[in-house]
């Protein structure tokens, strides 16, 4: 390999972490107290990425990669590994502000510790040759297992936060959010991806170089856009901990509490629900933006609880497909009556946070456009 393809790749991909890393440990966010988890989530990746941006610089100035492949795959075996539990840790405190304790730490760092110290003893104890490259392996192997670990866990936890937005949200607060889990498989794939092509032949190391730079632009792109929508979905989580927290169950037994029943098994206290809400639903009460079951259970004088249980039940759907539903059946009434209305008015007047969300959920619903599904109606 000549030396220049691979420092040079190593010079762009340490420059962009460099600054990268920087502005997410130093760039403002707004004064606000609920920034906090915002900032301190973007602290920690910013230290991770500092910290392959220190791995980088190692290969760059002294050339280790050259020196002793094996010494340099184990010194980036070592590095993915906290920086492991730093991706982890600053994507699922979005989630779960309570996720990072002294606890958790301490059984972290130790693993760390643990698996660079047996790093160091592959190394230096292990003769050359094809024992020590097998080991090389073993120990890639267990750092895959151990980032998949993680990551299941982040994937569980945002799967039950957008269940629960969708029990307790007429609007789509999981779309949010949806970078998450997209950056989560997608560091999956990087993640095994630089265990493997880290043993790449010299002549193609650069590769495992460069293929950073996307997986990282992307990663920067995402948290200035959830920048624009963070209070949003933390004022969301806010309400939905304490609803939890009020009923005193766990989020998960929240999710399959109940189940779906057939009519005539509906509690008799369903009889003042059904006639509260079919008030509600004449009084297109569900055009009101940002509804949430919890704003309308006391709009109902009911337990929001019976009230998520009896839509459940009766309209086989969880809260936001319901309201959606409702939406959708207006703003077609809408389309029909006021033909010189804009899609973008009809969305508005039809409670959706955007017109774009509106034709999506209308493409879903009907398979075709509002525009076309009103012009096949009108003629």
């Amino acid at each position: 390999m000549e030396a220049s393809i691979y420092n040079y790749s190593l010079c762009i991909a340490l420059t962009l972490m460099l600054w990268f890393g920087f502005n997410f440990l130093f760039a403002k966010a707004p004064n606000k107290p609920i920034y906090d988890i915002y900032l301190r989530s973007r602290r920690i990746m910013g230290v991770a990425i500092l910290l392959l941006a220190l791995n980088y610089s190692v290969h760059f100035f002294f050339g280790i990669r050259f020196k002793n492949a094996n010494a340099a795959i184990l010194m980036n075996l070592s590095t993915y590994f906290i920086c492991y539990w730093l991706f982890g840790s600053a994507l699922t405190v979005l989630l779960d502000r309570q996720y990072i304790t002294v606890r958790r730490m301490r059984t972290h760092i130790a693993l760390w510790i643990l698996f660079s110290a047996l790093s160091a003893v592959v190394l230096l104890w292990l003769p050359e040759g094809h024992f020590q490259k097998s080991m090389l392996w073993v120990m890639a192997a267990f750092l895959v297992g151990y980032g998949l670990m993680l990551s299941r866990r982040l994937l569980l936890l945002y799967k039950q936060r957008v269940r629960l937005f969708k029990d307790t949200h007429s609007d789509d607060i999981g779309a949010y959010i949806k970078w998450l889990s997209i950056f989560t498989y997608w560091a999956i794939v990087f993640g095994v991806g630089c265990g493997l092509l880290t043993f790449l032949p010299d002549d193609y190391v650069f590769v495992w170089v460069l293929s950073s730079i996307p997986f990282y632009i992307y990663l920067f792109h995402c948290y200035q856009s959830y920048l624009l929508f963070y209070e949003q979905v933390e004022q969301a989580m806010e309400e939905d901990s304490a609803i939890v927290s009020e009923e005193n169950i766990h989020v998960e037994e929240l999710q399959h509490k109940y189940v779906y029943v057939e009519d005539n098994d509906n509690p008799a206290y369903y009889a003042d629900i059904v006639a509260r809400v079919g008030e509600w639903m004449k009084a297109d009460g569900y055009l009101h933006p940002g509804l949430t079951i919890n704003e309308l259970a006391d709009m109902l004088h009911t337990n929001r609880t019976y009230l998520s249980a009896y839509i459940n039940s009766t309209y086989h759907a969880n809260f936001r497909d319901w309201i959606a539903g409702l939406r959708l059946g207006y703003a077609k009434r809408l389309l029909v009556a006021q033909p010189e209305l804009t899609i973008a008015v009809i969305a508005e007047k039809s409670g959706f946070q955007s017109a774009s969300h509106f034709i999506r959920l209308f493409k879903e619903d009907t398979g075709c456009s509002p525009a076309k599904w009103r012009k096949n109606k009108l003629e």
